[in-house]
């Protein structure tokens, strides 16, 4: 797959994200003490035919146990491969880990609304705060039918609100809110929206496979993390750490899922 459109925008960097080098975020993530530290991963594609999605998902899992201070994991959509019937069965992977997890919605997890909130607990769109008082929004973007769609702003916008107070704001949406993408969808009033308060550090995207870096919209990091699963995409499957320090700085990193290596590292 072609990724040098998407490369070509990443350069347009504002202040709101610098680069970490390698041997300084290895000395950050060893011994700086953390607030909070959760992980996203996101396209496991659990079922799709000529895949070793068994074997993807439980190497993924045992990566992500093999981690110290998890506070959570976000898998950020198309936790399936459009068969309902799956989901019960992904969810018993997900069960393995011995963190707390939330899941979004992709355009492949094709089961009604019912049925979603009955499996996991929680519905389509969500929100909760974190151990360290951090707020996280996950949003739908996609239905019953596989259809791309824009998150719900009413949704958002109440739930920012409600947050406003907080210093870090965490923002899930499966599929790319923008046309900056190839796979992307143009929501301007969710971007808008996002752009109105200061205290969100980040949005987090999937959906793109090939696509595992930042851009900025309106001051506001968006971040994708590649893909752990499927059938298409980077050669390489990889998850994203993002941690809160003590001092309130907040970084993250990408890893690989086969034997952890760091790739790049950010501060938001």
């Amino acid at each position: 797959m072609k990724r040098r459109p998407f490369l070509q925008k990443i350069t347009l960097f504002s202040s709101a994200v610098m680069a970490i080098p390698l041997d300084s975020l290895s000395k950050t993530i060893k011994e700086e003490p953390k607030k909070l530290r959760f992980i996203v991963a996101s396209d496991g594609h659990f079922g799709q035919p000529d895949t070793d999605f068994t074997g993807m998902h439980t190497q993924l899992m045992k990566s992500i146990n093999a981690e110290e201070q998890v506070d959570f994991v976000v898998f950020n959509g198309d936790l399936i491969h459009d068969d309902p019937a799956l989901m019960p069965q992904v969810k018993l992977f997900y069960d393995t880990l011995k963190c707390p997890y939330y899941v979004t919605r992709g355009n492949h997890d094709r089961v009604a609304e019912g049925e979603w909130t009955k499996i996991w607990g929680n519905p389509e769109n969500h929100a909760f705060q974190a151990n360290d008082g951090s707020g996280v929004i996950l949003l739908n973007c996609s239905n019953e039918d596989g259809e791309y769609l824009c998150g719900d702003v009413p949704f958002l916008k109440s739930k920012l609100d409600e947050f406003s107070g907080l210093s870090h704001v965490f923002v899930f949406i499966h599929i790319s809110q923008n046309d900056w993408t190839r796979h992307g969808v143009k929501c301007d009033d969710l971007l808008e929206t996002i752009s109105q308060f200061k205290n969100v550090k980040a949005v987090f995207h999937g959906h793109d496979h090939d696509v595992d870096g930042i851009m900025i919209n309106r001051g506001k990091p968006y971040l994708w993390d590649g893909h752990f699963g499927g059938s298409w995409g980077n050669p390489f499957h990889t998850y994203r750490v993002v941690e809160i320090l003590e001092n309130g700085n907040t970084v993250t990193y990408l890893k690989t899922v086969k034997d952890g290596t760091i790739l790049n590292g950010h501060s938001l």
